[in-house]
């Protein structure tokens, strides 16, 4: 019986509880540590992002006889030339909305409370039918408000962290350059025969699923965001920028990022006219239906191959437990732990393959 999968996988949950149930108990030696982790996780993490979106650029200047420590230099140079520049275009645009934002907020809120009162006042009046879809909507919008505010407190909190600890990107990156390709066998190197192989090979798969994920939904996001700007221009929408801005980060978020991003066009376009409110899901529709037909499958293929039910269940899942930071590493996490599982299963399979192999 000790042999049968299920009894090794039962045993092997019952060890994992056990572990974490004594390391909650013990949490208290471990607190330091989980301080520093804390402190360093959102600078590495914006490290590794722009590690594999500067790691293309980085293969293309040693190429060209670049040397590591010039393309490490030419890379920083870009960078800080790229944030000068979009600060010098879009810095003043964005200042300009977000003022005309604040002075026109009590007029804002007026309009909504007017419109509040006037389906209050004509309630009665109304038929059955549109009553019930009016509250099933009005329920609909206060849920994805939450929702939204909640993440967008979240996200708000991560970016005062980055903010306060920006300093340590730059040393991430720079580390990252110039030694990556140290990282693999200083981890390899301690193993031998076929398990130092295996584990090689399953950092490869990590690595180039990693590269995949990001530099794909980098480029997806900013194709979307691109989409959704001219369409916002075209029918004349408010804060155009500033909405564009808030939905190329919520883009990030596969499958669900888009909707967070439409919920504040949509408001902004009801308080500006009505009829813009069916212009803005026009805009989101073509954004979305050019992404899930054209974009996502030219851009990650089936790199990741994992289904959109477990993609949208594991962002949920992780928002509740992690909040922002959860959901957006929550995709390429589960794509690690996916290459580990079948690259650990595919290792068993061989082994049991060898042992009963007919002699």
């Amino acid at each position: 019986m000790t042999r049968k999968v299920w009894f090794q996988v039962g045993v092997g949950i019952l060890i994992a509880l056990l572990i974490v149930k004594y390391f909650i108990e013990v949490n208290w030696i471990f607190s330091p540590l989980l301080t520093i982790l804390k402190t360093i996780f959102v600078p590495l993490l914006l490290g590794g992002v722009l590690y594999y979106v500067t790691e293309p650029m980085q293969r293309f200047l040693e190429k060209h006889k670049f040397t590591r420590g010039w393309s490490t230099l030419t890379i920083l140079l870009t960078i800080i030339a790229f944030v000068t520049a979009f600060v010098m275009i879009v810095g003043t645009p964005i200042a300009n909305q977000v003022n005309e934002l604040v002075k026109n907020a009590p007029k804002i809120g007026r309009q909504l409370e007017d419109g509040v009162n006037y389906y209050l006042r004509n309630k009665d009046n109304l038929p059955p039918q549109l009553l019930e879809i009016i509250d099933n909507i009005t329920n609909s919008v206060q849920d994805i408000a939450i929702v939204a505010s909640t993440w967008l407190v979240s996200f708000l909190q991560s970016v005062v962290q980055v903010s306060l600890l920006a300093v340590l990107v730059p040393f991430f990156l720079i580390f990252m350059l110039k030694d990556h390709e140290k990282f693999a066998p200083s981890i390899y190197r301690l193993f031998s025969g076929e398990r130092r192989e295996w584990v090689k090979k399953t950092l490869s798969e990590i690595d180039n699923v990693l590269r995949s994920y990001i530099q794909g939904q980098l480029l997806i996001s900013f194709l979307l965001a691109t989409i959704m700007f001219i369409g916002y221009l075209i029918i004349g929408l408010d804060y155009a920028l500033l909405l564009v801005i808030f939905a190329f980060f919520m883009n990030v978020i596969p499958f669900i990022g888009p909707w967070i991003a439409f919920t504040p066009a949509l408001i902004v376009a009801l308080i500006q006219d009505p009829m813009l409110a069916i212009w803005v899901s026009v805009v989101t529709l073509v954004a979305q239906q050019t992404d899930s037909n054209f974009i996502t499958p030219k851009v990650m293929g089936k790199s990741l191959d994992i289904h959109p039910l477990t993609v949208i269940t594991i962002i949920l899942a992780s928002g509740k437990i992690a909040g922002f930071i959860g959901i957006v590493i929550a995709v390429p996490f589960y794509a690690v732990m996916k290459v580990l599982v079948m690259n650990m299963y595919r290792s068993r399979q061989a082994i049991k393959k060898a042992a009963t192999k007919s002699i």
